[in-house]
């Protein structure tokens, strides 16, 4: 396939796609399924008002309620992967938007659940915990409940809450059609003349070109095309900031920060601790940035310098190759683990790698109880896609497990443990990499998406987090914000971060914000620097102490909800209530600073 084009979805092999199949074998099975859902319904409505009557009623409650919302996540799961895939498909738009209106039914109809279980009372809960042996269950759900009980409102005011989820939704899934489907961008144009397809799926490798002009041309093509939109973007994303004001202000919640990390019993320190920890470290990412213009030989490092490559001789990476190296690089896990992540890439088709025009941007990790894992992205033979492939199979197989040793009522993870997982795949790779790739050219390669990773997660994502948290802020109190506010203040955040080193263009550095769907996920984005922090800290165990770390490693993958992300945390052995484990991670990005600096003379 030509790199220089993007083909439409129906000339991808199938072997580049993912399994939807799995799920409904047809369009016709999934609105049989979407039909049954909303017959069961009423079903479940019929048990309002009567969970007091005892605990066999309660069971019988919960038995119906997961059925009903197990079916539902395998509707919503298929009309959203079918729409990410090429968001230019009409009826699986369609589908996806039917999807997300049924779960918010779902929801609605079980609203009265949680507010009942309060008015029984938890003494009387844990008492039924006792006579009945299946609700036995149930005990770290009523204890997470209890402990939220501020925070869970009547029936009526559930109901409504339930209600607003399908049309304030629509705010997320309008910045989805407006930034991959509307959005048009200049192809990027090569020292040759030669002209290439700019893309959701292709800027990520237009970024690391060889090229000069291609990444320069590439980075501001794609930024102008944002900035063409900001106030309609601006517009959109105000929506997405008041809708997690609104929803912190109806549960109680004395900020969006709070509203976000309490249901997951995070206190708000960690967020604070790992932004002063990143302040404190800008000195090194400004080292960096001096060392990558003196390698490459420029008199001034641009934004799209910050990917280009050091060396002429990349390495390239073929798909299934990389699927062994990353085999390779997670044995130390045990056989079982490799197994099944090996048949997800090849046999079962978890991973959509194909590279296709209306591919939605970035990559992700999905599924639900009931699913195999699904991986999005866009695969371009190079280093930097085989990381983002460990990534996201550190995602699929935490689900994987989670699903295969827990409950339903435990049967997910938060977000914050999420990145632990994903990171941790990428640093165990990265190391069984460095150590058998010895080409001084590969090992080159390998500094370069170190620290493409680490300017990810450790660069980006912090400074994005602060820009959330003053967006937030901003909201709460009532204060104005424009387009040009938001420009602003992600410029001046990034001008920080990148000192007098790089070469400043105000707006289109400015624009960052509107380029990451993570702003519409309520202080996502912090998740990241916690999680590669955490991450490496487990790494460092499992290669020192071997199966005793293993084992406690696969634990933490398989106990989804039924612990506190912190307390799964430390039972692996890494503690993020304080400071310590980021401050290490900042230590290891400038170990390898020093170890670019070294090779670069």
């Amino acid at each position: 396939m030509s790199k220089s084009t993007l083909p439409p979805r129906n000339e991808v092999p199938i072997e580049e796609t993912w399994n939807l199949e799995s799920i409904f074998a047809s369009t016709a099975e999934w609105e049989d399924a979407y039909e049954a859902v909303k017959a069961k319904l009423p079903t479940l409505k019929e048990f309002e008002g009567t969970l007091a009557q005892g605990p066999k009623t309660l069971l019988a409650c919960f038995e119906v309620m997961e059925e009903t919302l197990r079916m539902a996540m395998k509707v919503v799961m298929y009309g959203m992967l079918a729409m990410s895939v090429d968001v230019a498909d009409q009826e699986a738009a369609g589908r996806g938007g039917q999807g997300r209106g049924l779960i918010a039914q779902a929801n609605t109809a079980a609203a009265f659940v949680e507010p009942e279980l309060m008015a029984i009372g938890f003494e009387t809960l844990y008492e039924w915990l006792d006579e009945e042996p299946e609700l036995a269950i149930y005990k770290h759900y009523f204890e997470n409940l209890e402990r939220q009980k501020a925070h869970v409102r009547s029936t009526e005011v559930e109901e409504v809450l339930a209600l607003a989820g399908d049309p304030l939704g629509m705010i997320f899934a309008t910045y989805g059609s407006l930034t991959n489907a509307d959005l048009q961008f200049e192809p990027a144009q090569g020292t040759d003349g030669a002209k290439m397809d700019v893309g959701q799926s292709s800027i990520g490798s237009l970024l690391t070109h060889a090229d000069r002009e291609i990444r320069r041309t590439a980075w501001e093509n794609y930024s102008d095309g944002y900035l063409a939109f900001k106030n309609t973007l601006t517009g959109v994303q105000t929506g997405g900031f008041k809708l997690d004001v609104f929803n912190a202000r109806a549960r109680n919640y004395g900020s969006s920060l709070e509203a976000s990390l309490f249901p997951n019993n995070i206190p708000t320190e960690v967020f604070h601790n790992l932004i002063e920890v990143f302040k404190d470290n800008l000195p090194t990412w400004h080292r960096y940035w001096r060392i990558r213009r003196k390698a490459l030989g420029y008199d001034k490092l641009h934004v799209y310098d910050i990917k280009a490559p050091l060396t002429d001789n990349q390495p390239n990476i073929s798909y299934a190759q990389a699927v062994d190296w990353i085999c390779e690089g997670m044995a130390p896990l045990g056989e079982d683990y490799v197994n099944v992540l090996r048949a997800g890439c090849l046999e079962n088709r978890w991973v959509d790698h194909a590279r296709n025009k209306g591919k939605r941007q970035g990559a992700f990790s999905a599924g639900s109880y009931d699913t195999q894992p699904f991986i999005l992205m866009s695969y371009s033979d190079d280093v930097f896609s085989l990381s983002t492939l460990a990534h996201e199979l550190g995602h699929s197989m935490h689900t994987y497990l989670t699903a295969k040793n827990q409950p339903y009522v435990y049967g997910d993870y938060s977000l914050f443990v999420a990145e632990v997982a994903s990171n941790f795949n990428q640093a165990m790779v990265r190391n069984y990499l460095f150590s058998t790739q010895k080409d001084p050219a590969f090992q080159m390669a390998l500094i370069e998406e170190t620290m493409s990773n680490f300017h990810r997660y450790f660069f980006i994502m912090p400074t994005l987090a602060r820009y959330e948290l003053e967006m937030h802020q901003r909201v709460e109190q009532g204060a104005p914000i424009s387009a040009q506010s938001m420009i602003d203040l992600t410029a001046n955040l990034f001008k920080e971060g990148y000192g007098d080193e790089v070469e400043f263009d105000h707006d289109r550095i400015g624009i960052t914000w509107a380029q990451f769907g993570h702003m519409y996920m309520n202080f996502y984005v912090y998740q990241y620097a916690t999680g590669i922090s955490g991450a490496h800290a487990l790494v460092d165990r499992v290669m020192a102490e071997g199966n005793p770390a293993v084992e406690d490693y696969l634990g933490f993958l398989s106990a989804g909800s039924s612990v506190y992300p912190l307390e799964a945390l430390k039972s692996a052995g890494v503690d993020l209530t304080n400071p310590e484990p980021v401050e290490k991670a900042f230590a290891s990005l400038a170990e390898v600073v020093d170890r670019l600096e070294e090779l670069v003379g």
